[in-house]
């Protein structure tokens, strides 16, 4: 794509990434990513604000094949789908200056070998001029590194936000479709976001007294009415959970599986939204997705060697990474002869602080009286979502 104006002096010079369908080869993309870059013209002086992903750094320089000289680029984050052009940036504009903050000196000169006196830092609040448009740089960490920032843009009310208020789309709309954006940038929440609550919150409070008029994200469709964004991260920062209980699982012999449509029926019947997800071949983004607003989390795992199953396992790690704010948590075991999987269980699970449910476990296939556990795990589910307020 060619340079698209998004303002006076304001464009978009980043690349769309379509094909791109693993992120940081952990995160799924179904629908690719973008990497933004903007470039702003002032009176006196022209800036760039963040590069490309190596992959796409031919696309950022073809963009930027017009522009006779850079002040200025800017490096909001040091992840190399930010930097990772760079070098070729430097080369190419070997005149401009290198801002960024404190810490990001350090870091991105750990991760590109760029001397770390090659880049100026500026504080929190400080301003550089570029005529008739002003920077102010507004440090935001842990959103979702220690040394991310922002720039907000004075006389035009744009908010250039980094990471913050992203979404991992690959689209040919330069602005945000409300209906299209919104649960992509849930996913890019959940997955990136989630971990760091306290500090997006901090961070939200920052920036809230700023007139803005336009958010600029590193990755997807800009806003164009940022009260969309906004009003969205606050419901997934500081919302209460939801009436919504999440059942990951994995069957080998039918013996789980039975249980979790036991449950998933019975909550359904007690006015409780239920999603099993099948941890075999389930995309784990969607299982992330679901843990913003999650109450409930009931764990269905077969035993492999008296422990739950190794993709079981590797699930419930990343529930521990992202640190929902589950209220709720239960487990559904069965196992051929025996089994330590509760107990593994609830020592991975002890950091997520929340209130332990009876479990369910089961010898073999599941008769009458173990389904009435089942059926029993329903009911106190379903108390425990209406002690809280949420049925």
């Amino acid at each position: 794509m060619k340079p698209r104006e998004m303002g006076p002096g304001i464009y978009s010079v980043g690349a769309a990434d379509w094909e791109r369908r693993l992120f940081d080869s952990l995160i799924p993309l179904p629908e690719g990513t973008s990497y933004n870059a903007y470039l702003v013209t002032g009176s006196e002086a022209t800036v760039l604000f963040d590069t490309v992903d190596p992959r796409k750094t031919h696309v950022l320089l073809e963009n930027l094949a017009g522009v006779e000289r850079l002040d200025y680029v800017v490096l909001h984050h040091a992840e190399q789908d930010h930097s990772g052009s760079l070098g070729a940036i430097v080369d190419r504009f070997p005149g401009a200056r290198l801002i960024c903050s404190p810490k990001a000196a350090e870091i991105l000169g750990t991760h590109l070998r760029i001397a770390t006196e090659s880049f100026t830092t500026v504080e929190d609040g400080e301003e550089i001029s570029l005529g008739n448009k002003t920077m102010r740089f507004l440090h935001t960490p842990w959103v979702h590194w220690p040394e991310t920032m922002c720039t907000y843009l004075v006389e035009d009310k744009v908010l250039v936000t980094c990471d913050l208020f992203g979404s991992h789309l690959a689209t040919s709309d330069l602005f945000v479709r409300e209906a299209e954006v919104i649960p992509a940038a849930k996913r890019y929440f959940a997955e990136i976001m989630m971990p760091f609550r306290p500090a997006v919150k901090r961070n939200l409070d920052k920036l809230a007294p700023l007139p803005v008029d336009l958010i600029a994200p590193s990755h997807g469709p800009a806003y164009a009415d940022p009260s969309v964004i906004v009003a969205a991260y606050r419901d997934w920062v500081e919302g209460p959970p939801k009436n919504l209980a999440v059942i990951p699982y994995v069957t080998m012999h039918g013996s789980t599986l039975a249980m979790v449509e036991r449950l998933t029926a019975g909550l359904i019947d007690k006015g409780i939204k239920a999603e099993p997800f099948d941890l075999s071949v389930v995309d784990l983004g969607g299982l992330a997705t679901n843990l913003v607003d999650v109450a409930t989390i009931v764990v269905g795992t077969p035993t492999v060697m008296l422990q739950p199953h190794p993709v079981v396992m590797s699930a419930i790690n990343l529930v521990g990474v992202l640190r929902p704010n589950v209220k709720f948590l239960s487990v559904m075991v069965s196992y051929g002869w025996s089994s330590k999987a509760v107990e593994t269980i609830a020592s991975m699970t002890a950091g997520l602080k929340a209130e332990i449910i009876e479990p369910v476990v089961v010898k073999g296939l599941p008769g009458p009286d173990e389904l009435a556990l089942v059926d029993a795990l329903a009911d106190a589910i379903a108390a425990k979502h209406a002690e809280a307020g949420l049925l």
